[in-house]
């Protein structure tokens, strides 16, 4: 038996990352919510994730400043970029960052279920070559 994706939402908007982390549940997934980049690092620093669900907007230190950090940090948790405000200028710069993906809101459960389970195949494939 496989042990459940581990993914961490990071929204500044409760609601929605509240309802994120209960459908990432219901669909399998062990989910849990932080609501800024600054608890996001924190959390990450602590506690390892496989997937970081990540507004790009967020107040304070950004989506994108959080993602740099991630990084800069050796954190290897694989970042989808989510957003409700669709810009290929955005998209293009987080994934030279490094983001895996980057997804629009609001978006279909199934479709981030999907991309989730891709992003965290792609990380354990990653850790199989590192040895």
């Amino acid at each position: 038996m496989s042990v459940p994706t581990k993914v961490l939402v990071v929204d500044d908007e409760q609601r929605f990352a509240f309802n994120m982390v209960k459908l990432l549940t219901l669909n399998g997934l062990l989910a849990e919510a932080a609501y800024s980049g600054e608890e996001a690092l924190g959390r990450l620093k602590e506690d390892a994730f496989d997937v970081v669900l990540l507004d790009v907007r967020l107040p304070g230190l950004t989506g994108q400043a959080t993602l740099e950090r991630l990084r800069a940090a050796g954190i290897k948790a694989k970042v989808i970029a989510v957003t409700g405000h669709a810009s290929a200028e955005d998209a293009a710069e987080l994934i030279r960052l490094g983001a895996f993906d980057y997804i629009l809101k609001p978006c279909k459960t199934e479709k981030i279920v999907e991309l989730v389970q891709k992003a965290h195949k792609k990380k354990l494939e990653e850790e199989r070559a590192a040895g």
